[in-house]
């Protein structure tokens, strides 16, 4: 054995100072931000530190783990599956943990969604979605070149779903090297007409291939909002000229926004959906992007130059698969739909006590997503809204401010007490400022 490798000694420094001599983490400046918090376990709505502290995960852990976490059922499926089939090339081969997804992903999307495109993460949903609508328009031999997006949207961190998103503090040192794109404001009752008219303007190009959009809420914006029926407008017209309607439902989808995508609430439905996060209800990654017969129409051919060309290793794992099915089964029953519509009643009540406290400037819901801002000047990664990060923590509350903006996004299995936790937490952090 190795003289220089002492295990004793490397597991009794502490996952946190382990983490620091390796280890490069997501959204991170180092120098400024060291250390790591080391979690050992986590269940239900609960994480746990290494020294035992517990934390009410008030954001799912980004959105994913929706039904808690570890949650024993979808556990149990997957840990069978395992027995039977761990991974498979997908190119080729298929399985049956994917084919039934297949089935049961169709069943509660969009009814027009008929094609589904498997990979890994959401940033790789988005960009597959960005490649479908471009090179649907180069296989009808249609010179489209440019996306529309709105500003401030979020997108991923790969080159073309970079080039779509609007948040400069993540892609400064590349824009050079992006794609064609253009950005519209998000739309409100005032801008809606004037928005209109200027797409009917500029759609006259004819160079648009598609429009890439968060329905109802901007996750990376600090969790925006906009209205359903003005998006739909926006959706409507598009469509009329040819551009394809991409639905970033990374997000919002499953369940979150109160139906199981946002894109429900729109009669005019998107020619493309990315798909990740509660997916696989934070259990495994994986990311789907689903599409209409039109769209996987346009590379159907003798020409295997028109095919889609991309793919990932872990395309289509069978575990992961298996944790979306179980997923999808638990979103279906009566118990999450009523702990949904749960969730939404008591942030309604929350919101009607602390919207008009002085230290509030606005506040908005949609479903089980709720934000407010504070009438405090913050910077997006400041020394302020570190102080605030601190005192959830120290209160054993994890909820991640964006700038100025405090949002809940906790799982469905949360209960009643852990949710007024994170109701008083916020309210002391108010009375702390």
């Amino acid at each position: 054995m190795d003289n220089d490798f002492d295990l004793g000694t490397m597991i009794s420094e502490g996952i946190s100072e382990r983490d620091k001599k390796h280890i490069w983490h997501p959204l991170t400046q180092h120098k400024l931000h060291p250390t790591m918090l080391g979690i050992k376990k986590a269940k239900g709505a609960l994480l746990y530190d290494e020294s035992g502290k517990e934390y009410i995960d008030g954001i799912a852990s980004w959105y994913t783990c929706m039904y808690g976490h570890c949650n024993d059922y979808i556990l149990d499926k997957v840990h069978q599956q395992m027995q039977k089939l761990d991974q498979v090339v997908f190119s080729g081969f298929t399985h049956e943990p994917a084919v039934r997804l297949s089935e049961e992903l169709i069943d509660i999307l969009p009814g027009n969604q008929q094609k589904l495109f498997f990979s890994d993460n959401g940033s790789t949903a988005t960009e597959i979605g960005i490649k479908m609508a471009l090179q649907y328009h180069f296989n009808r031999g249609e010179k489209r070149p440019v996306l529309v997006a709105f500003e401030e949207g979020f997108h991923g961190d790969t080159f073309g779903a970079m080039s779509v998103s609007g948040l400069s503090v993540y892609n400064g040192p590349f824009e050079d090297f992006f794609i064609s794109v253009e950005r519209l404001p998000v739309p409100n009752e005032k801008n809606i007409e004037h928005l209109l008219k200027f797409l009917e303007t500029r759609l006259a190009k004819g160079d648009i291939a598609g429009f890439i959009y968060e329905p109802l809420v901007q996750g990376a914006a600090a969790m925006k909002m906009h209205d359903a029926k003005h998006l739909d407008r926006i959706l409507g017209l598009l469509k009329k000229n040819g551009v394809l309607a991409i639905a970033d439902e990374v997000m919002t989808g499953f369940g979150k926004t109160g139906s199981f995508f946002a894109s429900d609430r729109m009669l005019n439905k998107p020619d493309i959906i990315c798909m990740s996060k509660a997916l696989t209800a934070g259990l495994m990654p994986m990311a789907v992007t689903s599409c209409t017969q039109d769209v996987y129409d346009a590379f159907y051919s003798d020409d295997i130059g028109k095919g889609l060309f991309h793919g990932h290793t872990y395309t289509a794992n069978p575990l992961a698969c298996t944790a979306a099915l179980a997923g999808i089964e638990l979103l279906k029953s009566n118990e999450i739909q009523e702990s949904i519509h749960r969730i939404t009643e008591a942030h309604k009540s929350f919101d009607k006590e602390i919207k008009n406290h002085s230290k509030v400037a606005s506040t908005r819901q949609c479903g089980i997503i709720y934000a407010l801002d504070l009438d405090v000047k913050m910077e997006r990664y400041g020394n302020l809204r570190d102080q605030l990060f601190k005192h959830f923590m120290d209160n054993g509350v994890f909820l991640r401010p964006l700038g100025s903006t405090i949002y809940i996004s906790a799982p469905f299995t949360i209960s009643d007490k852990q949710l007024h936790k994170i109701y008083d937490t916020i309210k002391s952090a108010l009375e702390a400022l």
